[in-house]
């Protein structure tokens, strides 16, 4: 098929560039059959395939074809695995080539700033490392199965109230350093063959036209060279947008934006090389599609379910373990209680709504994997409808002759959804007053979670374990009887932090804005740089996560290779009975830092697999460019010199060894001004010296001032008044004589000898 394709579009009138921009219907782009270009298809992922078999919608009204639901991003997430993202980025691949599908839209790599987005079940992480590296893995998977990918949302997207119309005002060092980090990561490591653009305002401008991030940052800086696709009706202006670097429109508007296009070049207010561009990269995107290999199916849906049962159990953290609880006695009298383990919660609502090929429960595969009875009571209704009562009351029954309760808890359909946010953190009162009974006849009650975003856990103390199980996609019913039952050894760990409460968050006070505007009022300190910095207790830390087994670190080393990055080497010992995958974590702080930092910052990260009694030597690679941060002085990424602290962890609070490295910084030669301050010319390593001198000799030499020029030298107070006194308004006080001509003289002494 390439081969009937144009070489470029110079050939094409400008009403067919035009339509190449835009799409004919709700999924498929425009052909021009006259050229011998054809339509494609993108359609929404991004745990799954939904393409959608009759009407099309975007929120998930209408059926697609059955697909494999995978765990959504809250669940892989937890895995800390980039190998396993890209094996469930093959998977998505290939069923979307099976169904010619060109684009997949996925993975979502927002930040979870506040545990009450209503989508961050679409999202891996409050971290933009563990977001970049994660997506990067999913993309590879992805694409190399000759299907493009569509990174989004890009940018600064992290609620749904008002988000078609909402300006995201964040600072730059935050924006750059958290919310476009992780997106610089993907397009950098994985290219994606399309970047979805948001809804949202950034600062006041529409994500949809806005040159600085389409093409300033994402092109020109980070070299992306592939295609920018608006969010399902993001386009504000389209005129506008297509210069800022927006590609191609979704959905079709019946051709009402091509002709404004048309019309824009003809009466001159829009260059045809503009459109010109945009055409040529839609062109590059069949072109790609086109190249892909014919697929035969069918699908593999028994080796796609296996793959999706694996991920699942992957995806869940332990996050209480007291006693041993767990993994339960196959011959031990369980009761299961609560709704969730019959009828599982296993994906969010709205465009990622998957039809899957089969699904698992809980319940069944607990009867299947005990030998003895298993008694069950729902507890609950998940309509909230029925005698709640009654139904406490069956729970109460069954786990008051058991020998081990799981508690199967979470968040309704209702609760979180594309579209709309959640009020509050809690978890529905009758499920809470439910596990309460419960407790009160039987204490040794495993409480197993559903849910696509953090909850609230005022039962962490009174229960025997905890096992979040976020959203596990359509094997997740039989993977937590995998882990219950210890056949699978928990390994995930927590990408968000667990707050005792909500208004403990960064972002309270701060969400959802009003009038239109959401102030990123919390900075750099999002998620775990907040709690941390701030000494916040809460319920359990980022990066958090039990295992059947346990692990010991040995001592840390890092050194500083030919490339500048850092590679830290730590051994660690499973000294355990069983068999288990360990997350090594590390995180970098810089003391004495020039700018805000939080205390520490996760950098890297490896998921390992460890036999038993075994050790094994971990090396983790710190990017030189993870270490930067934001200068708002140059506009640039610096990294700022100095003996760096790399802790090696097992969570963001437990610190297991500990070692420096020394780290040569760049280089920001900011110009010496009349506005520069006595201490910025004292600090410069060059001009430092030479401005010491020249004042002492200005003011010694003035007479009765020396006495005083010698008073401010021994005063610390006086020194660290004047170190933030601008030295052009030194005359003005007349201290010494000193004219404007001198400092004039000095100022200019000092740039040439730091030049």
């Amino acid at each position: 098929m390439t081969d009937t394709l144009p070489a470029d579009v110079n050939g094409l009138t400008l009403e067919q560039k035009a339509s190449l921009t835009s799409g004919a219907d709700f999924w498929t782009t425009k052909a021009v059959p006259d050229a011998g270009i054809p339509s494609i298809m993108l359609t929404d992922g991004p745990h799954g395939l939904r393409k959608q078999a009759g009407s099309s919608d975007h929120l998930g009204i209408a059926d697609s074809v059955p697909a494999t639901c995978f765990p959504p991003a809250v669940g892989l997430g937890a895995s800390f695995d980039p190998a396993l993202a890209k094996r469930v980025g093959e998977a998505l691949g290939v069923e979307s080539a099976i169904e010619d599908v060109a684009v997949i839209l996925g993975p979502g790599i927002n930040i979870k700033r506040s545990p009450l987005c209503g989508r961050n079940f679409e999202y891996f992480s409050e971290d933009p490392i563990v977001a970049g590296v994660m997506g990067a893995g999913l993309v590879r998977g992805i694409q190399s199965q000759g299907v493009g990918s569509s990174l989004k949302h890009f940018a600064a997207n992290n609620q749904e109230f008002d988000r078609m119309r909402a300006s995201s005002d964040v600072d730059p060092r935050p924006l750059r350093e958290i919310y476009l980090r992780g997106f610089e990561r993907v397009v950098e490591d994985a290219q994606p063959w399309t970047v979805m653009c948001s809804y949202n305002r950034i600062n006041g401008v529409y994500a949809s036209e806005d040159p600085w991030l389409l093409t300033q940052v994402l092109r020109g800086e980070w070299g992306y060279d592939g295609l920018v696709v608006s969010d399902w009706g993001a386009v504000n202006d389209r005129v506008a947008g297509l210069p800022a670097g927006l590609d191609l429109e979704m959905p079709g508007s019946g051709g009402g934006t091509d002709a404004q296009l048309v019309a824009a070049v003809r009466d001159g207010s829009l260059d045809e090389a503009a459109l010109d561009v945009a055409a040529g990269r839609m062109l590059d995107l069949v072109r790609k599609a086109a190249a892909r290999p014919s697929v035969v199916g069918p699908l593999d849906v028994d080796a796609h379910h296996a793959l999706a049962r694996e991920v699942a159990g992957r995806s869940m953290v332990l996050l209480r373990n007291e006693g041993g609880v767990l993994p339960l006695r196959r011959d031990a009298k369980i009761a299961v209680v609560g709704a969730f383990a019959q009828t599982p919660r296993y994906q969010g609502a709205g465009s990622s709504l998957i039809n899957p090929t089969r699904l698992d429960n809980a319940l069944d595969a607990i009867r299947d994997a005990a030998t003895a009875d298993v008694a069950y009571a729902p507890g609950f209704s998940l309509e909230q409808d029925g005698d709640a009562a009654a139904l406490r009351d069956e729970a109460v029954a069954a786990a008051s002759t058991a020998d081990v309760v799981v508690a199967f808890l979470g968040l309704p359909p209702s609760a979180e959804s594309e579209g709309y946010d959640r009020e509050h953190i809690d978890l529905p009162a009758a499920q809470l007053a439910m596990l309460d009974a419960v407790l009160d006849v039987n204490p040794n009650t495993v409480v197993v979670l559903s849910n696509g975003s953090v909850v609230a856990l005022p039962f962490r103390d009174r229960v025997a374990a905890i096992l979040e199980g976020w959203l596990l996609g359509q094997a997740g019913g039989s993977a937590t009887a995998d882990v219950l039952f210890g056949d699978v050894n928990p390994s995930g760990k927590l990408t968000e932090t667990i707050p005792l409460r909500l208004e403990d968050n960064p972002s309270y006070g701060n969400f959802p804005g009003e009038f239109g505007h959401v102030r990123y009022g919390e900075g750099l300190l999002v998620g775990y740089r907040w709690y941390d910095a701030r000494g916040l207790e809460v319920a359990y830390p980022f990066g958090h996560g039990l295992s059947y087994t346990t692990f010991a670190y040995g001592d840390a080393a890092a050194a500083v290779d030919a490339s500048g990055d850092v590679v830290v080497t730590v051994p660690v010992t499973n000294t355990g009975e069983v068999d288990g995958r360990e997350v090594v974590q590390v995180y970098v702080s810089l003391g004495a830092s020039a700018v805000e930092r939080a205390p520490r910052e996760l950098k890297a990260f490896a998921s390992v697999e460890i036999a038993a009694g075994q050790t094994r030597e971990v090396q983790l690679t710190v990017r030189r460019a993870d270490l930067a941060y934001w200068d708002v002085r140059v506009d640039r990424w610096v990294v700022e010199g100095g003996a760096y602290t790399v802790d090696v962890a097992a969570s963001s609070r437990d610190i297991r060894s500990t070692t420096t490295v020394t780290v040569e910084g760049d280089a920001v030669n900011l110009p010496l001004t009349m506005e520069s301050s006595i201490g910025d010319l004292m600090a410069d390593p060059v001009a430092g010296p030479i401005v010491q001198q020249a004042i002492a000799g200005m003011l010694g030499g003035a007479g009765g001032d020396a006495a005083g020029a010698s008073m401010m030298a021994d005063d610390d107070g006086m020194q660290k008044m004047m170190a933030s006194f601008p030295v052009g308004r030194i005359a003005g006080f007349g201290i010494g004589g000193v004219t404007q001509e001198q400092i004039e003289g000095l100022i200019a002494m000092a740039n040439a000898a730091r030049h």
